[in-house]
């Protein structure tokens, strides 16, 4: 990190970042009240930090050891003092504001109705993001992958039809990217991009993503720890775009005989990932759990565990749902949660000005 002098002026500021692209690196500007920090992207092992640090105001350069340095709280804290929580805001929804958000809607969208109908649902169950999958990254290439497939005329029927419904129900909209030629076509109908968990390794199609500066929901693979789930979000940040909302998703169960619910829901990471960095942390206990009948006890313990939001799949008719039925739940359902989450959140979350 290179640490700018208070009252360093943009020319010098912009001096380092054309020296520093010398060498091979981007800049990473970072603006506080008082101070600005400049953060070296690229491999650092021959970084010229002795030069870097006399340049004109600069006060000095130092290395971070975290390969998640530009969303580390160790980063924030040099330019905006005390450790700050991030907001992302989409519309007039905040991700890590004083109350919960809650993404809501089908796994899959199957067709205009259900998608119109399932929203209606969760935006009067109280919902804040209608979510809807369009490109489904499936197991077997004989399961549905959903109405884009690789037609991507039809999948921009659905986006359009995912869109108007956020439109009428007033309510931001989510879809998962599968690969880097749909980038363009969901960015032009979505408000925030989704990396699935399939995905997070895919360092080319974080970039596209990136590139586009909208919010990205990201999800933890699950068979990854909490450092590489980290450090594959860094890619994002990497392209100036920290909009990152972070989703533990479950990891790969251990030990063997019947398995009880699909993956081990691992909310142990959300406190964890939240003293590591400062972006938002939701939960996704409908892919963890696989199961409708245990979504309110691990949503309710998400929230307590410190997660900001929680993403569920709900469905009118789970039984006839193309898509993960077991695990949706009915819109009735997803009220009962978000009154109950919302309970925990004025019971766990810390009170400003508390005597």
């Amino acid at each position: 990190m290179i640490i700018m002098k208070t009252g360093a002026t943009q020319e010098q500021i912009d001096n380092v970042v054309r020296e520093i692209a010398k060498y091979g690196f981007r800049g990473d500007v970072s603006h506080g009240e008082y101070k600005t920090i400049i953060g070296l992207v690229g491999d650092e092992r021959k970084a010229p930090f002795e030069h870097f640090a006399a340049l004109p105001g600069v006060k000095e350069a130092i290395p971070v050891e975290t390969p998640y340095k530009l969303i580390s709280r160790e980063y924030t804290k040099l330019f905006k003092g005390p450790s700050e929580d991030k907001q992302i805001k989409v519309g007039k929804v905040t991700f890590g504001g004083s109350k919960p958000v809650y993404i809501a809607g089908p796994c899959a969208v199957e067709s205009h109705d259900q998608l119109f109908r399932i929203a209606e649902g969760c935006k009067n169950a109280g919902a804040h993001v209608l979510r809807g999958g369009i490109f489904k990254p499936r197991s077997s290439v004989h399961s549905f992958q959903g109405l884009g497939g690789k037609d991507l005329k039809k999948a921009e029927e659905a986006l359009i039809w995912l869109h108007d419904a956020g439109k009428q129900f007033e309510m931001p909209v989510v879809t998962e990217v599968r690969g880097e030629n749909q980038v363009d076509l969901i960015a032009e109908y979505a408000d925030i991009l989704q990396i699935g968990a399939r995905n997070m390794y895919d360092q080319d199609l974080l970039t596209a993503v990136g590139r586009k500066k909208k919010p990205v929901l990201f999800k933890r693979h699950f068979g990854a720890g909490v450092e590489e789930f980290l450090s594959f979000a860094e890619y994002i940040a990497a392209e100036s775009n920290k909009n990152i909302i972070l989703c533990e998703r479950g990891i790969i169960p251990m030990g063997k005989g019947k398995n009880y619910t699909r993956y081990t829901l691992d909310l142990g990471s959300v406190p964890a990932i939240k003293k590591e960095t400062y972006l938002p942390v939701i939960v996704d206990p409908s892919h963890a759990m696989g199961r409708s009948d245990l979504i309110f006890n691990m949503s309710c313990a998400s929230i307590a565990a410190g997660a900001v939001g929680l993403m569920i799949e709900v469905h009118y008719d789970p039984a006839e749902a193309l898509v993960d039925g077991a695990q949706a739940i009915l819109p009735q359902d997803l009220e009962k949660v978000i009154k109950a989450c919302n309970n925990i959140h004025e019971i766990v979350s810390p009170k400003k000005n508390k005597k």
